[in-house]
Protein backbone atom coordinates (compact mmCIF):
# COMPACT_ATOMS: atom_id res chain seq x y z
CA UNK A 1 0.00 0.00 0.00
CA UNK A 2 1.51 3.22 -0.84
CA UNK A 3 1.99 6.14 1.84
CA UNK A 4 1.02 9.42 1.17
CA UNK A 5 2.81 12.32 0.94
CA UNK A 6 2.69 12.96 4.59
CA UNK A 7 3.27 10.27 5.82
CA UNK A 8 6.65 10.30 4.82
CA UNK A 9 7.24 13.24 6.46
CA UNK A 10 10.30 13.62 9.06
CA UNK A 11 11.85 15.84 10.88
CA UNK A 12 14.93 17.88 9.30
CA UNK A 13 14.54 16.69 5.85
CA UNK A 14 14.33 19.23 2.84
CA UNK A 15 14.20 19.32 -0.59
CA UNK A 16 15.46 22.71 -1.22
CA UNK A 17 18.97 23.52 -1.80
CA UNK A 18 18.64 27.67 -2.71
CA UNK A 19 21.36 30.18 -0.74
CA UNK A 20 19.56 31.94 2.06
CA UNK A 21 18.37 35.49 0.46
CA UNK A 22 20.78 38.15 0.95
CA UNK A 23 17.94 41.01 -0.27
CA UNK A 24 16.09 43.49 1.87
CA UNK A 25 12.92 42.31 2.33
CA UNK A 26 9.81 44.62 0.67
CA UNK A 27 6.11 44.07 1.49
CA UNK A 28 3.77 43.69 -0.74
CA UNK A 29 0.15 44.32 -0.24
CA UNK A 30 -1.49 41.68 -1.91
CA UNK A 31 -4.66 40.92 -0.85
CA UNK A 32 -5.04 37.22 -0.66
CA UNK A 33 -1.53 36.72 0.63
CA UNK A 34 -0.87 33.63 2.44
CA UNK A 35 -0.35 34.82 6.17
CA UNK A 36 0.47 31.11 7.71
CA UNK A 37 2.17 28.03 6.77
CA UNK A 38 1.18 26.02 3.70
CA UNK A 39 1.20 22.95 5.80
CA UNK A 40 2.88 20.69 3.24
CA UNK A 41 5.37 17.95 4.45
CA UNK A 42 9.05 18.57 4.78
CA UNK A 43 10.31 15.48 2.57
CA UNK A 44 14.02 15.37 0.44
CA UNK A 45 13.25 15.50 -3.54
CA UNK A 46 14.75 11.99 -4.20
CA UNK A 47 11.75 10.62 -1.96
CA UNK A 48 9.05 12.86 -3.53
CA UNK A 49 10.59 11.86 -6.80
CA UNK A 50 9.97 7.84 -5.76
CA UNK A 51 6.63 8.45 -4.24
CA UNK A 52 5.26 9.83 -7.58
CA UNK A 53 7.00 7.08 -9.46
CA UNK A 54 5.09 4.63 -7.12
CA UNK A 55 1.35 6.73 -7.49
CA UNK A 56 1.91 6.33 -11.37
CA UNK A 57 2.61 2.83 -11.41
CA UNK A 58 -0.62 2.17 -9.49
CA UNK A 59 -2.32 3.80 -12.30
CA UNK A 60 -4.11 2.17 -15.49
CA UNK A 61 -3.95 3.32 -18.64
CA UNK A 62 -3.69 2.06 -22.22
CA UNK A 63 -0.81 1.26 -22.60
CA UNK A 64 -0.35 -1.00 -19.32
CA UNK A 65 -3.27 -3.26 -20.90
CA UNK A 66 -6.80 -3.42 -22.32
CA UNK A 67 -9.48 -0.66 -21.77
CA UNK A 68 -12.55 -2.35 -22.86
CA UNK A 69 -14.68 0.66 -22.10
CA UNK A 70 -17.50 0.10 -24.59
CA UNK A 71 -18.76 3.36 -26.29
CA UNK A 72 -15.67 5.31 -25.48
CA UNK A 73 -13.27 3.84 -27.99
CA UNK A 74 -10.02 3.06 -25.35
CA UNK A 75 -7.34 2.45 -28.13
CA UNK A 76 -3.68 2.80 -28.54
CA UNK A 77 -2.40 6.52 -29.71
CA UNK A 78 0.41 6.25 -31.57
CA UNK A 79 3.25 7.97 -29.95
CA UNK A 80 4.38 9.92 -33.23
CA UNK A 81 0.99 12.10 -33.16
CA UNK A 82 2.23 13.21 -29.19
CA UNK A 83 5.54 14.11 -30.42
CA UNK A 84 4.17 15.80 -33.88
CA UNK A 85 1.85 17.77 -31.68
CA UNK A 86 4.60 18.69 -29.01
CA UNK A 87 6.60 20.25 -31.84
CA UNK A 88 7.47 24.12 -30.64
CA UNK A 89 6.30 25.21 -34.19
CA UNK A 90 2.55 24.07 -32.89
CA UNK A 91 3.06 24.36 -29.39
CA UNK A 92 4.44 27.93 -29.86
CA UNK A 93 1.32 29.03 -31.47
CA UNK A 94 -1.09 32.16 -29.77
CA UNK A 95 -4.66 32.29 -31.18
CA UNK A 96 -4.06 36.27 -31.37
CA UNK A 97 -1.13 35.96 -34.04
CA UNK A 98 -1.63 37.58 -37.56
CA UNK A 99 -3.01 35.56 -39.90
CA UNK A 100 0.13 35.32 -42.02
CA UNK A 101 1.86 34.44 -38.99
CA UNK A 102 0.14 30.99 -38.68
CA UNK A 103 -0.17 30.11 -42.39
CA UNK A 104 0.84 26.49 -41.67
CA UNK A 105 -1.71 26.27 -38.73
CA UNK A 106 -4.87 27.02 -40.74
CA UNK A 107 -3.62 24.75 -43.55
CA UNK A 108 -3.79 21.98 -41.46
CA UNK A 109 -7.39 23.39 -40.52
CA UNK A 110 -8.19 23.78 -43.52
CA UNK A 111 -7.23 20.06 -44.64
CA UNK A 112 -8.60 18.18 -41.89
CA UNK A 113 -12.00 19.64 -42.51
CA UNK A 114 -11.64 18.85 -46.18
CA UNK A 115 -10.54 15.27 -45.15
CA UNK A 116 -13.23 14.66 -42.74
CA UNK A 117 -15.55 15.47 -45.35
CA UNK A 118 -14.44 13.52 -47.48
CA UNK A 119 -14.27 10.26 -45.20
CA UNK A 120 -18.43 10.99 -43.57
CA UNK A 121 -19.74 12.45 -47.49
CA UNK A 122 -20.52 16.02 -45.74
CA UNK A 123 -20.18 19.33 -47.54
CA UNK A 124 -18.35 20.83 -44.98
CA UNK A 125 -17.16 20.79 -41.28
CA UNK A 126 -16.59 23.07 -38.67
CA UNK A 127 -13.86 22.10 -35.77
CA UNK A 128 -14.74 24.15 -33.00
CA UNK A 129 -16.69 22.37 -31.05
CA UNK A 130 -13.94 20.77 -27.97
CA UNK A 131 -16.25 17.65 -27.05
CA UNK A 132 -18.26 14.61 -28.26
CA UNK A 133 -21.44 16.44 -25.94
CA UNK A 134 -20.35 19.96 -26.96
CA UNK A 135 -20.57 18.74 -31.14
CA UNK A 136 -23.99 17.27 -29.98
CA UNK A 137 -25.17 20.49 -28.76
CA UNK A 138 -24.01 22.79 -31.96
CA UNK A 139 -25.41 20.25 -33.87
CA UNK A 140 -28.54 20.81 -32.69
CA UNK A 141 -28.35 25.02 -32.15
CA UNK A 142 -27.55 24.51 -36.02
CA UNK A 143 -31.01 22.84 -36.33
CA UNK A 144 -32.80 25.31 -34.33
CA UNK A 145 -31.80 28.17 -36.08
CA UNK A 146 -32.33 26.09 -39.74
CA UNK A 147 -36.29 26.16 -38.33
CA UNK A 148 -36.06 29.55 -36.98
CA UNK A 149 -34.99 30.72 -40.48
CA UNK A 150 -37.69 28.96 -41.93
CA UNK A 151 -40.27 29.85 -40.03
CA UNK A 152 -41.35 26.82 -38.30
CA UNK A 153 -42.02 26.18 -34.78
CA UNK A 154 -41.01 22.69 -34.69
CA UNK A 155 -40.61 21.37 -31.28
CA UNK A 156 -40.12 17.60 -31.27
CA UNK A 157 -36.17 15.59 -31.48
CA UNK A 158 -36.72 12.20 -31.61
CA UNK A 159 -33.89 10.03 -29.64
CA UNK A 160 -33.77 6.05 -30.00
CA UNK A 161 -33.24 4.72 -26.38
CA UNK A 162 -30.39 3.28 -28.44
CA UNK A 163 -28.69 6.42 -28.47
CA UNK A 164 -25.61 8.05 -26.34
CA UNK A 165 -27.09 9.28 -23.20
CA UNK A 166 -25.71 13.05 -23.76
CA UNK A 167 -28.49 13.28 -26.67
CA UNK A 168 -31.71 14.08 -24.37
CA UNK A 169 -29.41 16.91 -22.88
CA UNK A 170 -28.45 18.71 -25.88
CA UNK A 171 -31.60 18.30 -27.03
CA UNK A 172 -33.15 20.06 -24.16
CA UNK A 173 -30.34 22.69 -23.60
CA UNK A 174 -31.43 23.81 -27.53
CA UNK A 175 -34.98 24.26 -26.56
CA UNK A 176 -36.27 21.05 -27.79
CA UNK A 177 -38.49 18.29 -26.08
CA UNK A 178 -36.87 15.15 -26.60
CA UNK A 179 -39.73 11.73 -27.10
CA UNK A 180 -38.35 8.36 -26.82
CA UNK A 181 -38.52 5.74 -29.50
CA UNK A 182 -38.07 1.98 -28.48
CA UNK A 183 -36.26 -0.07 -30.07
CA UNK A 184 -37.35 -3.33 -31.21
CA UNK A 185 -36.70 -7.09 -30.37
CA UNK A 186 -33.92 -6.99 -32.93
CA UNK A 187 -32.06 -4.23 -30.67
CA UNK A 188 -33.05 -1.24 -33.61
CA UNK A 189 -35.42 1.16 -34.27
CA UNK A 190 -39.19 0.21 -34.18
CA UNK A 191 -39.63 1.42 -37.80
CA UNK A 192 -43.50 0.94 -37.44
CA UNK A 193 -43.20 3.24 -33.53
CA UNK A 194 -41.08 5.63 -35.41
CA UNK A 195 -43.66 6.77 -38.81
CA UNK A 196 -46.16 6.89 -35.69
CA UNK A 197 -44.08 9.54 -33.52
CA UNK A 198 -42.98 11.39 -36.71
CA UNK A 199 -45.47 14.91 -37.46
CA UNK A 200 -45.36 18.11 -38.38
CA UNK A 201 -44.01 18.95 -35.08
CA UNK A 202 -40.67 16.53 -35.51
CA UNK A 203 -37.56 18.62 -36.04
CA UNK A 204 -35.17 16.26 -35.72
CA UNK A 205 -34.64 12.68 -36.03
CA UNK A 206 -31.62 12.02 -33.14
CA UNK A 207 -30.01 8.68 -33.88
CA UNK A 208 -26.40 7.41 -32.96
CA UNK A 209 -25.11 5.06 -35.80
CA UNK A 210 -23.79 2.16 -34.64
CA UNK A 211 -26.38 2.67 -31.89
CA UNK A 212 -25.27 2.10 -28.25
CA UNK A 213 -25.67 -1.84 -28.56
CA UNK A 214 -22.98 -1.97 -31.29
CA UNK A 215 -25.36 -2.34 -34.00
CA UNK A 216 -26.04 -1.03 -37.30
CA UNK A 217 -29.74 0.44 -38.04
CA UNK A 218 -30.44 -1.76 -41.09
CA UNK A 219 -33.03 0.52 -42.23
CA UNK A 220 -31.17 3.38 -41.86
CA UNK A 221 -32.38 4.73 -45.35
CA UNK A 222 -36.21 4.21 -44.62
CA UNK A 223 -35.47 5.96 -41.64
CA UNK A 224 -33.88 9.19 -43.54
CA UNK A 225 -36.39 8.98 -46.33
CA UNK A 226 -39.51 8.69 -43.47
CA UNK A 227 -37.91 11.47 -41.75
CA UNK A 228 -37.30 13.89 -44.54
CA UNK A 229 -40.71 13.19 -46.06
CA UNK A 230 -42.07 14.76 -42.60
CA UNK A 231 -39.95 17.98 -42.80
CA UNK A 232 -37.66 16.62 -40.27
CA UNK A 233 -33.91 16.88 -39.91
CA UNK A 234 -31.87 13.42 -39.59
CA UNK A 235 -29.19 14.11 -36.71
CA UNK A 236 -26.30 11.32 -36.51
CA UNK A 237 -24.04 11.13 -33.36
CA UNK A 238 -20.50 10.37 -34.93
CA UNK A 239 -19.15 8.82 -31.66
CA UNK A 240 -19.06 5.38 -33.24
CA UNK A 241 -17.74 6.58 -36.28
CA UNK A 242 -14.65 3.97 -35.96
CA UNK A 243 -16.71 1.27 -36.76
CA UNK A 244 -17.83 2.88 -40.55
CA UNK A 245 -14.34 4.32 -41.58
CA UNK A 246 -14.18 3.67 -44.96
CA UNK A 247 -17.55 1.61 -45.33
CA UNK A 248 -20.19 3.91 -44.82
CA UNK A 249 -20.65 7.71 -45.60
CA UNK A 250 -22.97 9.59 -43.53
CA UNK A 251 -23.31 12.20 -45.97
CA UNK A 252 -24.68 9.64 -49.16
CA UNK A 253 -27.07 7.92 -46.55
CA UNK A 254 -28.87 11.09 -46.74
CA UNK A 255 -27.87 12.47 -42.75
CA UNK A 256 -27.78 16.27 -42.14
CA UNK A 257 -25.61 17.03 -39.56
CA UNK A 258 -23.24 14.59 -37.71
CA UNK A 259 -20.52 14.95 -34.95
CA UNK A 260 -17.30 12.83 -34.53
CA UNK A 261 -15.14 12.71 -31.64
CA UNK A 262 -12.11 12.80 -33.06
CA UNK A 263 -10.26 11.44 -29.31
CA UNK A 264 -12.11 8.34 -30.23
CA UNK A 265 -12.08 7.77 -33.86
CA UNK A 266 -9.19 9.52 -34.85
CA UNK A 267 -6.86 8.35 -32.19
CA UNK A 268 -6.03 11.20 -30.25
CA UNK A 269 -6.00 10.69 -26.18
CA UNK A 270 -9.28 10.06 -24.41
CA UNK A 271 -9.65 10.21 -20.67
CA UNK A 272 -8.31 12.03 -18.18
CA UNK A 273 -10.37 14.93 -18.66
CA UNK A 274 -9.11 15.72 -22.32
CA UNK A 275 -9.07 17.94 -24.44
CA UNK A 276 -10.97 16.42 -26.78
CA UNK A 277 -12.91 17.78 -30.13
CA UNK A 278 -16.31 17.20 -31.72
CA UNK A 279 -15.96 18.77 -34.92
CA UNK A 280 -19.53 19.38 -36.66
CA UNK A 281 -20.30 17.98 -40.57
CA UNK A 282 -23.30 19.23 -42.38
CA UNK A 283 -24.89 19.05 -45.86
CA UNK A 284 -24.84 21.83 -48.28
CA UNK A 285 -28.09 23.74 -47.26
CA UNK A 286 -26.31 24.01 -43.75
CA UNK A 287 -23.46 25.26 -44.10
CA UNK A 288 -24.90 28.80 -43.77
CA UNK A 289 -25.36 28.13 -40.27
CA UNK A 290 -22.05 26.74 -39.62
CA UNK A 291 -20.09 28.33 -35.88
CA UNK A 292 -17.63 31.10 -37.19
CA UNK A 293 -14.90 31.70 -37.73
CA UNK A 294 -14.21 29.28 -40.80
CA UNK A 295 -11.02 29.00 -42.42
CA UNK A 296 -11.03 29.58 -45.93
CA UNK A 297 -8.60 29.48 -48.96
CA UNK A 298 -8.34 32.49 -51.60
CA UNK A 299 -5.22 30.91 -54.00
CA UNK A 300 -2.38 30.26 -51.41
CA UNK A 301 -3.11 32.20 -48.84
CA UNK A 302 -5.35 31.16 -46.08
CA UNK A 303 -7.37 33.71 -43.73
CA UNK A 304 -10.81 33.48 -41.74
CA UNK A 305 -14.10 34.43 -42.83
CA UNK A 306 -16.81 35.46 -40.34
CA UNK A 307 -19.12 36.87 -42.99
CA UNK A 308 -22.29 33.67 -42.49
CA UNK A 309 -25.67 35.41 -42.54
CA UNK A 310 -27.19 32.62 -40.55
CA UNK A 311 -24.36 31.84 -38.45
CA UNK A 312 -25.63 30.55 -34.94
CA UNK A 313 -22.46 32.47 -34.02
CA UNK A 314 -19.06 30.90 -31.90
CA UNK A 315 -19.80 28.23 -29.86
CA UNK A 316 -16.02 28.17 -28.51
CA UNK A 317 -13.69 31.43 -27.64
CA UNK A 318 -11.46 30.25 -30.60
CA UNK A 319 -11.16 27.67 -33.10
CA UNK A 320 -11.13 24.37 -30.93
CA UNK A 321 -8.60 22.24 -29.42
CA UNK A 322 -6.05 22.69 -31.62
CA UNK A 323 -3.60 20.15 -30.62
CA UNK A 324 -5.82 17.68 -30.87
CA UNK A 325 -6.43 19.02 -34.63
CA UNK A 326 -2.51 18.25 -35.22
CA UNK A 327 -2.81 14.34 -33.45
CA UNK A 328 -5.89 13.42 -36.06
CA UNK A 329 -4.39 14.83 -39.09
CA UNK A 330 -0.76 12.71 -38.61
CA UNK A 331 -3.00 10.20 -37.97
CA UNK A 332 -5.70 10.33 -41.00
CA UNK A 333 -2.37 11.19 -43.04
CA UNK A 334 -0.20 8.11 -42.10
CA UNK A 335 -3.50 5.72 -42.65
CA UNK A 336 -4.42 6.86 -45.92
CA UNK A 337 -8.03 5.82 -47.32
CA UNK A 338 -7.23 1.85 -47.54
CA UNK A 339 -5.54 2.43 -43.81
CA UNK A 340 -8.81 4.11 -42.70
CA UNK A 341 -10.90 1.38 -43.73
CA UNK A 342 -9.12 -1.40 -42.25
CA UNK A 343 -9.73 0.51 -38.28
CA UNK A 344 -12.99 -0.34 -39.00
CA UNK A 345 -12.54 -4.02 -40.26
CA UNK A 346 -10.36 -4.59 -37.26
CA UNK A 347 -12.44 -3.39 -35.23
CA UNK A 348 -15.82 -5.03 -36.06
CA UNK A 349 -13.42 -8.69 -36.77
CA UNK A 350 -12.10 -8.10 -32.91
CA UNK A 351 -15.49 -7.08 -31.71
CA UNK A 352 -17.22 -10.42 -33.34
CA UNK A 353 -15.22 -12.56 -32.41
CA UNK A 354 -14.71 -11.50 -28.94
CA UNK A 355 -18.51 -11.47 -28.56
CA UNK A 356 -18.71 -15.08 -29.67
CA UNK A 357 -16.20 -16.25 -27.06
CA UNK A 358 -17.94 -14.14 -24.13
CA UNK A 359 -21.03 -15.17 -25.25
CA UNK A 360 -20.06 -18.96 -23.84
CA UNK A 361 -20.70 -18.00 -20.25
CA UNK A 362 -22.68 -14.78 -19.86
CA UNK A 363 -26.09 -13.69 -21.87
CA UNK A 364 -25.83 -11.76 -25.01
CA UNK A 365 -30.00 -10.12 -25.42
CA UNK A 366 -28.91 -8.82 -29.04
CA UNK A 367 -26.23 -11.88 -30.36
CA UNK A 368 -25.39 -9.18 -33.37
CA UNK A 369 -23.44 -9.58 -35.97
CA UNK A 370 -22.37 -6.76 -34.21
CA UNK A 371 -20.30 -3.64 -35.17
CA UNK A 372 -16.94 -2.21 -33.26
CA UNK A 373 -18.96 -3.12 -30.01
CA UNK A 374 -21.47 -5.28 -28.38
CA UNK A 375 -23.12 -5.45 -24.62
CA UNK A 376 -23.35 -8.55 -22.89
CA UNK A 377 -25.30 -9.45 -19.60
CA UNK A 378 -24.64 -10.91 -16.42
CA UNK A 379 -28.16 -11.41 -15.68
CA UNK A 380 -27.14 -14.86 -16.06
CA UNK A 381 -25.30 -15.09 -12.99
CA UNK A 382 -27.75 -13.54 -10.57
CA UNK A 383 -28.81 -17.14 -9.53
CA UNK A 384 -25.24 -17.59 -7.55
CA UNK A 385 -26.17 -13.70 -5.89
CA UNK A 386 -23.61 -11.91 -8.55
CA UNK A 387 -24.13 -8.77 -10.05
CA UNK A 388 -22.28 -7.14 -13.04
CA UNK A 389 -20.84 -4.83 -10.38
CA UNK A 390 -18.95 -8.13 -9.11
CA UNK A 391 -17.61 -8.99 -12.20
CA UNK A 392 -16.13 -5.34 -12.72
CA UNK A 393 -14.27 -5.47 -9.74
CA UNK A 394 -12.99 -8.68 -10.21
CA UNK A 395 -11.35 -8.08 -13.29
CA UNK A 396 -9.27 -5.87 -11.74
CA UNK A 397 -7.21 -9.07 -9.98
CA UNK A 398 -6.29 -9.94 -13.34
CA UNK A 399 -5.29 -6.60 -14.08
CA UNK A 400 -7.80 -5.75 -16.81
CA UNK A 401 -9.58 -2.65 -16.35
CA UNK A 402 -13.45 -3.27 -16.48
CA UNK A 403 -15.57 -2.60 -19.33
CA UNK A 404 -18.63 0.04 -18.80
CA UNK A 405 -20.79 -1.90 -16.98
CA UNK A 406 -25.01 -0.50 -16.59
CA UNK A 407 -25.70 0.78 -20.11
CA UNK A 408 -27.67 1.49 -21.75
CA UNK A 409 -30.33 0.94 -19.41
CA UNK A 410 -32.13 -1.45 -22.05
CA UNK A 411 -30.11 -4.42 -21.41
CA UNK A 412 -30.19 -5.80 -17.74
CA UNK A 413 -26.71 -6.09 -15.83
CA UNK A 414 -24.91 -4.84 -19.33
CA UNK A 415 -21.68 -5.53 -19.91
CA UNK A 416 -20.43 -2.83 -22.77
CA UNK A 417 -17.23 -3.90 -24.16
CA UNK A 418 -15.40 -2.32 -26.60
CA UNK A 419 -12.15 -4.79 -27.92
CA UNK A 420 -10.88 -1.91 -30.47
CA UNK A 421 -9.02 -2.41 -33.41
CA UNK A 422 -5.68 -1.98 -32.04
CA UNK A 423 -6.10 -5.45 -29.49
CA UNK A 424 -4.00 -8.47 -31.01
CA UNK A 425 -5.72 -11.64 -30.79
CA UNK A 426 -4.18 -12.86 -27.81
CA UNK A 427 -5.27 -10.13 -25.63
CA UNK A 428 -8.44 -11.08 -26.51
CA UNK A 429 -8.33 -14.44 -25.64
CA UNK A 430 -6.89 -13.50 -22.73
CA UNK A 431 -9.77 -11.35 -21.91
CA UNK A 432 -12.23 -13.78 -22.81
CA UNK A 433 -10.16 -16.48 -20.70
CA UNK A 434 -10.15 -13.95 -17.46
CA UNK A 435 -14.43 -13.42 -18.20
CA UNK A 436 -14.69 -17.39 -18.01
CA UNK A 437 -12.92 -17.55 -14.67
CA UNK A 438 -14.99 -15.64 -13.56
CA UNK A 439 -18.16 -16.81 -14.15
CA UNK A 440 -16.67 -19.88 -12.94
CA UNK A 441 -16.13 -18.28 -9.79
CA UNK A 442 -19.35 -16.77 -9.46
CA UNK A 443 -20.80 -20.26 -9.76
CA UNK A 444 -18.51 -21.90 -7.25
CA UNK A 445 -16.91 -18.57 -4.89
CA UNK A 446 -19.31 -15.94 -5.21
CA UNK A 447 -18.33 -14.77 -1.58
CA UNK A 448 -14.38 -14.30 -3.59
CA UNK A 449 -16.22 -11.85 -6.20
CA UNK A 450 -18.40 -9.67 -3.32
CA UNK A 451 -15.06 -8.73 -2.11
CA UNK A 452 -13.49 -7.88 -4.70
CA UNK A 453 -11.04 -6.71 -5.54
CA UNK A 454 -8.95 -8.11 -3.12
CA UNK A 455 -5.44 -7.84 -4.55
CA UNK A 456 -5.22 -4.01 -5.61
CA UNK A 457 -3.90 -1.03 -3.22
CA UNK A 458 -7.37 -0.33 -2.81
CA UNK A 459 -10.35 -2.44 -2.00
CA UNK A 460 -13.75 -2.06 -3.28
CA UNK A 461 -15.21 1.16 -1.84
CA UNK A 462 -19.03 1.74 -0.98
CA UNK A 463 -19.02 4.18 -3.76
CA UNK A 464 -21.83 6.00 -2.83
CA UNK A 465 -20.00 6.92 0.56
CA UNK A 466 -16.91 7.65 -0.80
CA UNK A 467 -19.05 10.31 -3.74
CA UNK A 468 -19.93 11.91 -0.15
CA UNK A 469 -17.09 11.28 2.21
CA UNK A 470 -13.64 9.90 0.84
CA UNK A 471 -12.14 9.59 4.00
CA UNK A 472 -14.47 7.21 5.75
CA UNK A 473 -16.18 4.63 2.48
CA UNK A 474 -14.17 1.64 2.94
CA UNK A 475 -16.55 -1.39 3.78
CA UNK A 476 -13.24 -3.32 4.16
CA UNK A 477 -9.94 -2.64 5.82
CA UNK A 478 -7.73 -1.14 3.59
CA UNK A 479 -4.98 -3.74 2.86
CA UNK A 480 -7.09 -6.26 4.40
Amino acid sequence: MSRTIFERFSDGKSGSFIPENDCPEVGFDILFQRKTPTGLPAVGEQEVIRHYVELASMNYHIDKGMYPLGSCTMKYNPVVNEEIAGSVQFTGLHPLQDEEDVQGALELIYNLEAALCEITGMAEFSLQPVAGAHGELTGMMIARDYFRVRKENRKTVLVPDSAHGTNPASVVTCGFTPRTVPSGEDGLIDIEILGKELDDDTAVVMLTLPNTLGLFEKDIGKIVKMAHSAGALVYMDGANMNALLGIVRPGDIGIDIMHLNLHKTFSTPHGGGGPGSGPVGVVKHLTEFLPVPRVVKEGDRFGFCSDLEKTIGKVHPWYGNFNVFVKAYAYICALGASGIREVAENAIINANYLMKKISRHYDLKYPGPCMHEFVASGRNLKKYGVRTTDVAKRLLDYGIHAPTIYFPLIVEEALMIEPVETEKKETLDHFADVMEKIAGEAKDDPDLLHRAPVTTPVRRLDETAAARDPEFCWPFEKGE
